[in-house]
């Protein structure tokens, strides 16, 4: 399914005022694609996500998937939250079935997907556990799986490991990176990392912290899996080039503003 964002445009009422956080931002997500929304915190990728996601309404423009519009949530996009936002009361394996109990999915088929997506996530053995039992990266494993479990045609990923340590963040990558190629779903996701964008994305939108605008749209040509690729002179070109297209946009936007005022 592609996903199109036409002419979007998100103003927020800050002491009666108007605070334009996205105006006009345009472009489309190509179905089976992995892209990426990068840039400086406030820049109005989150805000951009939850419009998509159906969460808020945009002020002008639309969010379009396979030509619907998009108005509110629905079980065509999956989320996977900052927090994992795991039902503390639920197991691994409640949580994951979660979404298809509410759908009314039969119990066999339940059970069949439930075991597709620990294999997927190397989760077997853990099903019965609560999140107070599993570790950080178990946790996000579980939110992914969740999210996919009712087969969405678009993931939605909101700074997905922003919580974790380096180390383990780069593992996650990996394992993130793995469940994506098994299961090709359309993913949009928002990070404000760069190695982060580069190591997962088929294409990264830099947007700008005014307004987020457009500053840049990066087709990564590397192949995958990108495990051993971090080190290498081309994975550091598109990391180099990402900077300081943030940089820049963050820069540039700043004076303007600046001059604006």
């Amino acid at each position: 399914m592609e996903l199109q964002i036409s002419k979007v445009s998100k103003a927020f009422k800050n002491n009666g005022q108007p605070h334009q956080v996205l105006k006009d931002l345009s472009f489309t997500v190509e179905e089976g694609a992995f892209v990426t929304l990068l840039g400086p915190s406030g820049c109005g990728k989150t805000t951009l996500l939850n419009i998509i996601g159906g969460f808020l309404k945009a002020t002008e423009g639309e969010v379009r998937l396979s030509g619907t519009s998009v108005n509110r949530p629905g079980p065509e996009r999956g989320f996977v939250f900052q927090d994992y936002a795991l039902f503390p009361w639920l197991t691994v394996k409640e949580n994951i079935l979660y979404p298809l109990k509410q759908q009314k999915w039969p119990a066999t088929e339940r059970a069949k997907r439930l075991q597709q997506l620990l294999e997927l996530a190397h989760m077997e053995g853990k099903e019965n556990l609560y999140p107070s039992q599993i570790s950080g990266g178990m946790k996000q494993r579980t939110a992914v799986i969740r999210a996919l479990a009712s087969m969405p045609k678009v993931l939605l990923m909101d700074e997905p490991l922003g919580a974790l340590d380096q180390h383990l963040r780069h593992r996650l990558q990996e394992e993130l990176e793995a469940i994506w190629i098994a299961d090709r779903t359309t993913v949009l996701m928002v990070t404000h990392d760069v190695d982060e964008a580069v190591f997962l994305s088929d294409r990264v939108i830099v947007m700008s912290s005014r307004n987020g605008r457009i500053a840049g749209d990066i087709n990564i040509d590397l192949p995958r899996p990108r495990g051993r690729d971090r080190g290498n002179k081309g994975y550091q070109a598109y990391k180099d080039q990402l900077t300081q297209l943030v940089y820049s946009s963050r820069t540039v936007e700043n004076q303007v503003g600046a001059a604006a005022d």
